[in-house]
């Protein structure tokens, strides 16, 4: 098993920042050849995903629509003001598991993987671990 961590500056309130390249990065530097990737973002107001990275207009629908299902000026009980942001990354997820063959990710054409921030600007960590079939 290999294991690290990955850190992720956001610029905005809310934004799928791509980290394909940074995390691929990674995964060519360690010369991991052919398993399973697991990803975990330790933040509770932050999610991953993957999903289309071609056009970047996909990345403001999510959020988009994320704002419509879920109400941003309902008056929760959570004294610090971001709970839309705990119910966004809730439904979002923590964790990926990707497979990885030949030091690559096995993605989709289109797909790419995003860190989904719903509570910027912050600095985050996202971890990994590459696992393989010994």
């Amino acid at each position: 098993m290999i294991s690290g961590s990955v850190t992720v500056k956001t610029s905005r309130t809310m934004e799928l920042v791509d980290i394909t390249q940074l995390l691929s990065g990674e995964l060519r530097q360690s010369g991991f050849g052919q398993g399973v990737c697991l990803l975990f973002n330790p933040h509770t107001t932050a999610g991953l995903t993957i999903n289309e990275g071609a056009d970047p207009d996909v990345r403001v629908d999510i959020i988009d629509g994320f704002k419509k299902m879920v109400p941003m000026n309902y008056p929760f009980k959570h004294m610090e003001g971001n709970s839309p942001a705990h119910i966004m990354a809730s439904l979002m997820g923590s964790s990926l598991t990707i497979a990885v063959d030949n030091n690559s990710f096995v993605l989709g054409t289109w797909q790419k993987i995003f860190f989904c921030e719903f509570d910027g600007p912050r600095t985050r960590k996202v971890h990994y671990h590459f696992l393989t079939n010994l």
